[in-house]
């Protein structure tokens, strides 16, 4: 039977989806950790769950431990601004260069719950966040999380600012987090993931700050000995893609990758904070399993970190916005 052409081009416009021949054959999705990981398994999740929702039309390729940006975690964001990274989930730290407002959760000991966090995230300042990160040409579609960051090292337990004196501790290179270490008279060394590794076990770097979900996966208890949970920081993970990808896709396919998204990353968030709520599972478990000695600090004691890194706060307060700040102390002040 011929069908009329208008009438075939009626039907042609009113199709859900373009084939995948329309779509380039493989997206790529960036990821800084292993698969080992809650946001390395969530990247799977995503993956799969889109390619099921497009019925094959969007096929993802899934670059781990960050060999997308070949070390250098810092560029991600504009990996993705280039469309040279289709998707990525992405911590908010390595970001933090080109949305300079996301340095808001690594003000030092602004976060002190998974709560208060949650709060920032889905009220007004979460909301400015996500459209700034738009507006800079990627596209938020959920929030994750990397946890809270405290610090290990193979010197010394570190109770006091004063134990941090002289330490060499690898960091993100970010203005903000180098301030913060050097106000607590410790060496900030700036390098990438792979290489500070080798330096911990050669003792060329001292101790690093990361979430505690990666000394297992990463074996860093093996060089160091000590951790200290004292919460300085938050490290939320955002799951997005490039601008330039999300204009190519159809509208159907948008809804659906939206969808997946928000599932995948409720998950993951859930998945990265178990056994996190009571420090003493963590404890337990790094001390009886791995050997490691924790010290969790008083509020006494934490108080004095926050002394010490006051005036950085403040001064980043200022070049993040003050008023962003001040919705999210609010925020903060408001969660019981």
């Amino acid at each position: 039977m011929n069908i009329p052409k208008l009438l075939l081009t009626l039907l042609l416009a009113l199709c859900p989806a373009q084939g995948r021949a329309d779509y380039k054959p493989e997206f790529k999705l960036s990821v800084n950790v292993r698969e080992d990981t809650s946001w390395g398994r969530a990247a799977k999740r995503f993956a799969d769950a889109v390619r099921y929702q497009t019925q094959g039309r969007i096929r993802m390729k899934i670059y781990y431990d960050g060999d997308i940006f070949k070390g250098d975690q810092t560029s991600e964001f504009h990996l993705m601004q280039q469309g040279i990274a289709d998707f990525a989930i992405g911590s908010t730290i390595n970001w933090s260069p080109q949305v300079k407002e996301l340095n808001l959760f690594i003000l030092p000991f602004l976060f002190s719950t998974y709560r208060q966090v949650d709060a920032v995230q889905s009220g007004e300042p979460g909301q400015r966040l996500f459209r700034l990160i738009a507006q800079s040409g990627v596209v938020p579609l959920g929030w994750g999380e990397n946890g809270f960051r405290d610090i290990t090292n193979g010197k010394r337990p570190i109770r006091r600012p004063e134990d941090l004196h002289g330490l060499k501790i690898r960091i993100v290179g970010i203005p903000l987090l180098h301030q913060t270490f050097e106000a607590l008279g410790a060496e900030p060394v700036a390098i990438n993931w792979n290489d500070a590794q080798a330096a911990f076990r050669d003792g060329v770097v001292d101790g690093q700050e990361n979430p505690v979900a990666l000394i297992v996966p990463y074996g860093l208890y093996v060089a160091h000995k000590h951790m200290t949970l004292w919460h300085y920081a938050i490290d939320p993970l955002i799951l997005a893609a490039s601008a330039k990808t999300w204009e190519s896709l159809t509208a159907q396919d948008r809804m659906a990758i939206q969808k997946a998204a928000e599932t995948v990353m409720a998950e993951q968030k859930k998945e990265a904070r178990e056994g996190l709520e009571d420090t003493s599972t963590v404890i337990d478990v790094l001390q009886k399993v791995y050997g490691m000695e924790v010290t969790k600090l008083s509020d006494e004691e934490a108080q004095a970190f926050r002394d010490k890194t006051q005036p950085v706060y403040a001064r980043w307060a200022v070049e993040i916005g003050a008023e962003l700040v001040r919705s999210a102390e609010a925020v903060i002040g408001n969660v019981r």
